[in-house]
């Protein structure tokens, strides 16, 4: 390198960042959006903030696999490294051809990401990267390497260091530091290296041959045998403690054919297909799911239609009811919580905040269910997709070690959106109507997100709960997606394809005349995809776009709602596919639903006719009903049915006293009277057509209707009362806001603000200027020390910004705002007058107008050429 060369070199990384292009910081601040929080005011503290510990870690964590075995590399390599040793370390001495041709997409990464920096024959890992990576006894490093030989000697006698040398028959020298070099230069040596451990015998070979790959060290009892003695005589194993040796680095890698891992990842695993349908068999599926999904949702909110489950204490819902909901929705329990999230993370159910306080639903549900079906399923497909409260990890165990609850808090999971998108796209990677092999999605992920942390301990959340936690939620994807009718058969369906913004997939025309593989059997062939770019978050308007065009896709696969039933002799209605919601609603009243599927089974019974006529409908408007709606007969049974409930009904009328029975049939007052069921209802006769009770009129009325008899409340008027349930809801309650993984990622508007507004600070706070009226370089009366504001009395300010006026010279001013918030900004004045000085602000990149009491002092940039 000529001296020019080396005189441009960046010294640091603020040099290096200094010269990149403003497509490069951006996709730095878009790569780690936590470093414009808030944005930096020049470029000496966007790197220091990129050097911190927090913000490293960050950006590690979000390697791949391959470029964070490119980081651990360098952490082991010399500082700086060549391109050259970086590829020796990954590829070997074979120099492996993947490993070289995926190496400079890793290196560029790395060093976009500001991790690395320098040129490709002095690179630089960010000192706080090295630190975190670089091998330690107590955080082995991944790569199983130890210390080099200088660190491995650092305590050793120089009478032990000039022994060694002896020993692999090297000259004396008169210090360590030039012994030490001579060791490491000869155990690098791959030839005299070679010829040295031929010297061993077989069993010392065999205990270099246990430590190469890690962990580098072993335990010595104080008289060694002869073949460990073979090799702490020639410094082939140094001791670091009492008993303890270690392997060092150089001979590690002279074993190891100079690779740092033992198997480098530079290929992402394939998703292979488990099994191929057709797409139209796939998109039929999966709205069948997205319209039983559709059922159960409603049925839930059916359930606490008229107030649901109380709120436990420290929030959520409790075990019991949990069970109560599954049994209900007649699913697990898991899926039964499943269902309840999705309800809560769509803002349909919340908590009433009544002093007893119970879920119910919102008044956003009401407005939910006139939807269209397709749109009220894409509200919650999208809901589903952006949501960090995670269903899956209810009944486990949090850091306290309490259980964790449905619908209570701690279940936010800050990487769950990011994670099903990503397993959605795979899926969409896929031939169109094929579903995947789980482990292979699995494996894809972890190597795109290695799941251990950069020194191969666990995560930060501390415990072994959490280390797999992206594999869990994996896994609960692609389960989840197949109940919500986002996949079907496993395969992504065409609606779930537009929901994640993926284009279509082509189909062949010959498509439809293809048999269908079925079975386990049927295995496709492996399909290889290459790593997504880092691209910018949808923004809102591109996710309600693709939530419309979910929408629209899937309206056309569900069937038209059915204005009819097929009433049946056993006393059952089957409904052979969706039903109109106002038919849907008074069946749901007048019939219990027995079975769901493809088809719904609703069995009639007399405490279900009593329902109906209880709400207010009468004999006559029931059989009417069911004659308009059936395409069968109404069956006779049926019909006796309804009539014999309806003339049994309201003969018995309760109401307030305490309570009181009248009948105009003296002798059925006879027959409760003389029933023992009804002993503990407290009756006795007031006159011979009314019975007075110590119960109160609603459990009179149960009691009665457990006895067998159907009796109707009446009002103080003597009027029947209808028994319509009133829905209850809770006040207008916004939906749970998803839990950020760190910074919002900035869109294209931020980043551009952001970067001109970095370039403008260190424009101004690098910009050279000329010395003060009394000094030079050497300091004087004029001088402005290195990051301080420009100092100037306010008639020297003024005279300097009219000079500049007329001459058009750039400023260099000090500014104080009105909030106190000192800055140094580069200006051009354009105008001088009133107080306010109005310039080009370089900073802003806009014309700007300053009052000059708020100018600390002002200093000219030097010339260009100066």
């Amino acid at each position: 390198m000529s001296t020019e060369e080396k005189s441009a070199a960046p010294r640091s990384l603020a040099e290096a960042l200094r010269v990149r292009d403003d497509v490069s910081l951006a996709a730095l601040l878009r790569s780690r959006p936590d470093l414009i929080t808030p944005v930096p005011t020049d470029l000496t503290q966007l790197a220091t903030r990129a050097g911190t510990r927090a913000s490293v870690v960050r950006a590690l964590e979000r390697l791949d696999r391959f470029a964070l075995q490119t980081a651990e590399a360098l952490a082991v390599a010399p500082d700086p490294a060549s391109y050259g040793e970086l590829l020796a370390l990954m590829g070997g001495d074979e120099e492996d051809p993947v490993v070289a041709a995926a190496l400079p997409r890793a290196a560029a990464l790395l060093r976009e990401q500001a991790l690395v920096w320098g040129a490709d024959d002095r690179l630089r890992l960010v000192r706080t990267a090295r630190e975190l990576l670089a091998p330690s006894p107590q955080h082995p490093s991944p790569t199983g390497l130890g210390p080099t030989v200088r660190e491995a000697t650092a305590g050793m006698s120089p009478g032990r260091i000039q022994e060694i040398l002896t020993a692999v028959g090297l000259p004396s020298t008169h210090d360590s530091v030039s012994a030490v070099s001579a060791l490491g230069t000869l155990f690098a040596d791959r030839r005299r290296m070679a010829a040295l451990l031929a010297e061993l015998p077989g069993e010392s070979r065999e205990v270099l041959a246990r430590l190469m790959w890690g962990p580098p060290y072993g335990q010595v009892t104080h008289d060694p045998a002869a073949h460990l003695r073979a090799l702490l005589d020639r410094g082939l194993l140094l001791p670091t403690a009492p008993g303890t040796v270690v392997l060092p680095r150089e001979v590690a890698l002279h074993l190891r054919a100079g690779r740092a891992h033992r198997t480098a990842e530079p290929v992402p695993p394939p998703v292979e297909a488990a099994a191929s349908h057709r797409p139209q068999v796939v998109d039929a599926t999966a709205a069948g799911q997205a319209l039983a999904a559709l059922a159960t949702v409603a049925e839930l909110l059916k359930e606490w239609d008229e107030g649901g489950p109380a709120v436990l204490r420290a929030g959520g819902l409790s075990v019991r009811d949990l069970k109560r909901t599954a049994v209900a929705l007649d699913v697990p329990e898991p899926v039964a919580a499943f269902w309840v999230e999705l309800a809560y993370g769509a803002g349909l159910i919340a908590s009433d905040g009544e002093a007893d306080e119970r879920y119910a639903a919102t008044p956003a549900y009401d407005e939910w269910r006139e939807l269209p079906p397709a749109e009220r399923w894409a509200h919650l497909a999208a809901v589903w997709l952006t949501a960090t409260r995670t269903p899956g990890v209810v009944g486990g165990r949090d850091a306290k070690d309490r259980t964790l609850s449905a619908l209570g808090p701690n279940l936010d999971r800050s990487a769950a959106p990011e994670v099903r998108h990503r397993v959605l796209a795979l899926l969409a990677g896929l031939p169109e109507g094929a579903s995947p092999v789980e482990e292979s999605v699995l494996a894809r992920l972890r190597w795109e997100r290695p799941l251990r942390g950069p020194r191969g301990e666990q995560r930060e959340a501390g415990s072994a709960r959490d280390e797999d936690l992206r594999g869990r939620i994996a896994r609960w994807t692609l389960s989840e997606a197949e109940l919500l009718g986002v996949t079907g058969r496993g395969a992504l369906a065409a609606p779930g394809r537009a929901l994640i913004g993926a284009p279509e997939a082509p189909r062949p025309a010959a498509e439809a005349q293809e048999p269908e593989p079925e079975g386990p059997g049927d295995k496709l062939p492996v399909h290889h995809h290459r790593v997504p770019p880092a691209a910018a978050p949808p923004t809102a308007a591109e996710r309600a776009a693709a939530t419309a065009a979910a929408a629209r896709l899937l309206a056309p696969l569900f069937p038209e709602p059915l204005d009819h039933v097929l009433l049946q002799a056993d006393l059952t209605a089957v409904a052979p596919g969706p039903l109109e919601r106002g038919l849907a609603d008074v069946l749901g009243v007048l019939a219990d639903v027995e079975s769901k599927g493809g088809a719904t089974v609703y069995r009639f019974t007399p405490g279900s006719v009593r329902r109906a006529l209880d709400a207010g409908q009468s004999a006559a408007d029931l059989h009417a009903f069911l004659a308009r709606h059936s395409r069968t007969p109404v069956p006779q049974p049926l019909t006796y049915l309804i009539d014999d409930v309806a003339r049994r009904h309201g003969r018995l009328r309760v109401g307030a006293a305490s309570a009181y029975v009248r009948c105009d049939d003296d002798a059925t007052l006879d027959e409760i009277l003389a029933d023992k069921r009804a002993a503990g209802l407290g009756l006795r006769r007031l006159a011979p057509t009314v019975l007075a009770a110590q119960a109160d009129p609603a459990a009179l009325l149960e009691g009665l209707r457990a006895i067998g008899f159907a009796p109707a409340a009446e009002s103080a008027a003597g009027d029947v009362l209808i028994a319509r349930a009133d829905s209850h809801r809770t006040p207008p309650r916004a939906a749970p806001e998803p839990v950020p993984d760190g910074p919002p990622a900035p869109d294209d508007t931020q980043l551009s603000a952001a970067v001109r507004a970095v370039r403008a600070g260190d424009l101004a706070a690098t910009a050279p200027r000329k010395p003060g009226p009394g000094g030079g370089e050497g300091g004087g009366e004029g001088t402005v020390p290195d990051g301080a504001l420009p100092r100037t009395g306010a008639a020297e300010t003024l005279a300097t910004m009219q000079a500049a006026v007329l001459t058009g010279e750039a400023l260099w001013i000090g500014y104080v705002n009105a909030e106190g918030a000192a800055s140094q900004r580069v200006i051009a004045p354009i105008r001088v007058e009133g107080g306010f000085v109005t310039a080009y602000d370089h900073t802003a990149d806009e014309v700007r107008t300053y009052p000059l009491h708020r100018i600390t002092g002002v200093a000219e940039l030097a010339d260009d050429g100066g």
